[in-house]
């Protein structure tokens, strides 16, 4: 779906530039840009959060109530080398967006990344001769030069690029999300793309990566009314793209979803009883030096714990 106009009336503007990438790689919304004191119960979700919760809720509690530092990944950190890449080259006019000057983007959007993030550069502090993070360079032009084979740049004007969306549900739950492209077709019909450096999941487990994209298409829906004809994942470490076109049921199944999961968030946010949930993703984890699990111990709890009456839920 080319575009060729503005977004209709009440699509949602951005308001953020150069937002720093959460664990993914994906751009973060503005609560995890300022790192802030410890000890400040959540007041909002966004997919990844919500997904840190379903993963682990431990996990959660130290991303969002201890604030834990995190080591960079050179994972992460190429995913967002190459959303840069991605969203940048959208500057160019159509005819010049080729995969040669995306690839030429590359040194220039790793400098940028340096100089808002200095400690990026500890990934590559060992690598005195340069061999480590020229293979890592290659590897991101492999992603770029990839996405040609799945999207065609000059055929596109994207309504929106990293465009950062925030609504509140009846409930007062606040969502807000990052999108990495939002194009709008003549017809006015709205396409959420997500890029992901990673490989497409199984079939059977397609449900999952669609969360974040229905979680968008949530906050699009709630905030203007317009409900996106078609959510698009982009895979671009295996070559392949996962569509599904969304209807009103499935918009209000997730805005369930999201209720109860807040609600079991707020209970462990006055209980202090953010359980360890272990899972083969564990080894990936930095805090299992604090992780039950792992024989650590959590920090204090930094929140006054609100125990609920019995037999509340």
């Amino acid at each position: 779906m080319s575009t060729s106009q503005p977004p209709p009336e009440g699509l949602p503007q951005p308001v953020l530039e150069d937002v720093p990438a959460a664990a993914d790689g994906h751009p973060s919304p503005p609560e995890a840009q300022r790192p802030g004191p410890e000890g400040r119960p959540p007041v909002s979700l966004s997919p990844s959060r919500a997904s840190d919760f379903m993963q682990c809720p431990l996990l959660y509690r130290f991303r969002v109530i201890d604030k834990l530092p995190e080591k960079p990944s050179e994972a992460a950190t190429r995913g967002t080398l190459v959303h840069a890449v991605l969203e940048r080259l959208f500057d160019a006019p159509a005819v010049e967006r080729t995969p040669p000057r995306a690839k030429a983007l590359i040194p220039g959007q790793w400098d940028r990344l340096l100089e808002s993030r200095p400690e990026l550069g500890e990934l590559f502090a060992q690598d005195a001769d340069g061999e480590r993070l020229a293979r890592w360079m290659t590897e991101a032009e492999q992603l770029v030069e990839r996405w040609f084979s799945l999207e065609d740049p000059t055929r596109l004007e994207p309504a929106e690029r990293e465009l950062f969306v925030e609504t509140e549900l009846e409930s007062g739950l606040r969502l807000r999300g990052v999108i990495d492209r939002v194009d709008v077709a003549p017809t006015g019909e709205v396409r959420i793309v997500d890029y992901k450096t990673g490989k497409a999941p199984r079939p059977e487990y397609s449900e999952g990566a669609l969360f974040q994209m229905k979680f968008y298409a949530l906050v699009v829906w709630r905030l203007k009314r317009v409900v996106p004809r078609r959510l698009q994942l982009v895979y671009l470490g295996s070559g392949e793209v996962l569509t599904y076109d969304p209807v009103v049921a499935d918009l209000e199944r997730v805005e369930r979803k999201l209720l109860a999961l807040w609600d079991a968030i707020m209970q462990a946010t006055e209980t202090g009883d953010w359980r360890p949930r272990p899972t083969k993703l564990c080894g990936w984890c930095d805090h299992q030096s604090v992780c039950p699990e792992f024989g650590g111990t959590p920090p204090p709890y930094p929140l006054p714990l609100v125990p609920r009456p019995s037999g509340e839920r």
